[in-house]
This record gives C-alpha cells, structure tokens and sequence, in this order.
C-alpha cells in the first residue's frame, strides 16, 4: 500500500489474506502527530491479536505500509518496547512481545494487588451511579459469555470495560495507568486464559462477587474477590501453557501462594 494519507476515521492496520501476512495501514492527516497516529495503530494492532505474538515488525514493510520516516518508525518501535509490547531481538529485529511464563506470573502477582487495591478504594470512592454502572458492565460480559460460540475479543472488551468503571471509580490515577500497562502486557494471556473449557464460566462468577461485595460496600470482600478473579486468571492462562512449556508447569505452582 502506499503512503497516502487519509482521514483518520479510516486508520486501520490488520493482516490481509496473502500468505506473507503482509500488513495494510492508513493514516489519517489530523491534527495529532503523525508519530502518535502511528503509535496508536500498531498498538492496538497488537492488542487486537492482528499482530501476533512473535510476529516479526520489519522497519522497511512498516516505513511502506505508513509512508512515515524511518525515524519516526524506529521512535514509535521503542515507545511499544518500553510499554512492553515489543521487544527486540539480535539479528531478528523487532517482535511483538510473548512473556515468559514467569513475567506473565510476576505481572499477575502485581496486578492481583492493585485490583485489590483498586476494589477497596472503589467501595471507598465510587458514587452510587457508578456502582449501577458496574453492575450494568458485568450485565453486559456475562451476555456475552453465555452465547454458544464466545467471541473472546468482545469478551476481552467487555472486561476493559468493567475494568474502566471500577477503576474510574477507584478514583486513583496511578492505580489505573499501571493497571493499563500491566493488562496491555498480558492481553495474549488473558485471551488464553479465556479460551479454556470452562474457563468463561469460572470468570463471570469471579465477577459477579466482585460486584455482589461492591454493592454491599464490602471493602474486604471486594478487595479479595479482586484478587482472586486475578489469581484464578494467571492459573487459567499458564494452564493454557504448560502442556508445552515446562517453565509454564513449573511456575503454576507458585501463583496464588
């Protein structure tokens, strides 16, 4: 594709059919930098799984999909290395990041405590409209859960969105920038966590305690249903692992204790 720039209601970035994966990207002309467009694009490519894990991000194919310089594609490159979604390999390049077994645990382990931190203060903050819309959220994933076939990005999206309430109502901005970061780096895993038998089922329950508590204004409980939500996911989606990877089987045993 060429350079060309267009509006920015028309930014997309997703494999197409070609056996190569090769990429199609626009930019919108707007008044944000272009480095910012473009940095928003791959990474929600990423997030989206368009890019995949060990996907390979080659400087000159993006320079041509986006028709932006190649420094402006190296800054963007090291801006998803430091949010953690890219990393770079010698003599391979840049690839969209897959965490190991134990940074996927290590990141669990904090985002158990923060979402527990972010559950007290949010029975401590939250306004009575925003625990309706809390409730409204979880409404939402849990009508999504029931279909026969489960689409797991909508799923994953109805929990950033049950995750935005709570923390919206947490009312702590550092709380929610970190939880971002750390829900951005192990999106893969909380996709494989969602795609195990009997999984969805185990989630929505997890989340409607979480708002059983918030709703009774139970600052303990919420705290803790928060945490083991968080727990029971790290289980989930190093289960999803550990039949090919040993590390992933060693490292089970140690989430949660």
């Amino acid at each position: 594709m060429t350079g060309t720039l267009a509006r920015l209601s028309e930014v997309r970035i997703g494999s197409t059919d070609t056996d190569d994966g090769e990429l199609s990207m626009r930019v919108g002309r707007v008044a944000a930098p272009l480095r910012e467009q473009v940095l928003d694009v791959l990474r929600q490519a990423i997030l989206d799984f368009r890019l995949k894990p060990g996907q390979r991000l080659i400087e000159r194919e993006l320079i041509e999909q986006t028709g932006v310089s190649r420094t402006t594609i190296r800054e963007v490159l090291r801006q998803l290395a430091a949010e953690g979604l890219v990393t770079t390999i010698p003599q391979k390049g840049a690839i969209v990041v897959v965490p190991s077994a134990q940074e996927a645990a290590d990141l669990y382990e904090v985002r158990a405590a923060l979402e527990a931190l972010a559950g007290r203060r949010f029975v401590r903050h939250a306004s009575d409209e925003q625990v309706k819309r809390l409730r409204k959220s979880f409404k939402d994933f849990e009508r999504l859960a029931k279909r026969r076939e489960p689409d797991i990005q909508a799923m994953l999206a109805a929990k950033d969105e049950f995750y935005d309430v709570l923390l919206e109502g947490a009312g702590n901005t550092a709380i929610r920038e970190t939880l971002d970061s750390l829900r951005a780096r192990v999106r893969f895993m909380r996709a494989t966590s969602l795609s195990q038998p009997n999984r969805t089922a185990g989630t929505v329950e997890e989340i409607r305690a979480i708002v059983a508590a918030a709703e009774a204004r139970d600052e303990a409980a919420t705290a803790a249903a928060c945490e083991h939500h968080v727990n029971q996911a790290a289980r989930s989606g190093l289960s999803g692992l550990a039949a090919l990877d040993h590390e992933a089987a060693d490292v089970l045993e140690t989430v949660g204790s």
